[in-house]
């Protein structure tokens, strides 16, 4: 069989496309992966102040809390179509992207108005972790798949 030097460029070339289609799919799993993991690690740093686990420090609750709404309101973008594979997101966020985006920004704007009011005390932290950890239940409940 004889190729000519087009044809095993074209080949090359489409190879090459599609390696690089598959590692932004990766990229953009592993993005979205990493916000959510710094919005738990904030979750968690609130958690710890409202559980009295460690001492109420305004600037951990600045941090977290400003973390949480950045994260949140760049999150639904790292969602984009064709980007379902290998990843912990269920299908439902792409068949609902309005309500997707509706409860991220509802977190991210929580996360804001609880920032703006800033907790001065456990008390004031316990607050804002019921509020936040129910908008994070409403969001897993129906976009997380179960491992």
């Amino acid at each position: 069989m004889k190729f000519g030097i087009k044809t095993i460029a074209a080949t090359a070339l489409c190879l090459g496309l599609a390696a690089t289609a598959v590692t932004a799919q990766d990229a953009v799993v592993q993005k979205r992966e990493q916000m959510m993991k710094q919005v738990g690690a904030s979750m968690g740093a609130l958690g710890g102040i409202a559980k009295g686990e460690k001492p109420f420090d305004a600037d951990v609750v600045k941090t977290a809390l400003t973390t949480i709404s950045a994260d949140m309101k760049a999150f639904p973008d790292q969602f984009p179509a064709g980007s379902e594979a290998n990843s912990a997101a269920a299908p439902a966020i792409w068949d609902n992207m309005d309500d997707f985006k509706a409860k991220a920004a509802k977190l991210a704007g929580d996360a804001d108005t609880i920032l703006a009011s800033m907790p001065a005390d456990q008390a004031g932290v316990q607050e804002a972790v019921k509020t936040l950890g129910a908008n994070c239940g409403t969001c897993h409940q129906t976009y997380r798949l179960k491992r």
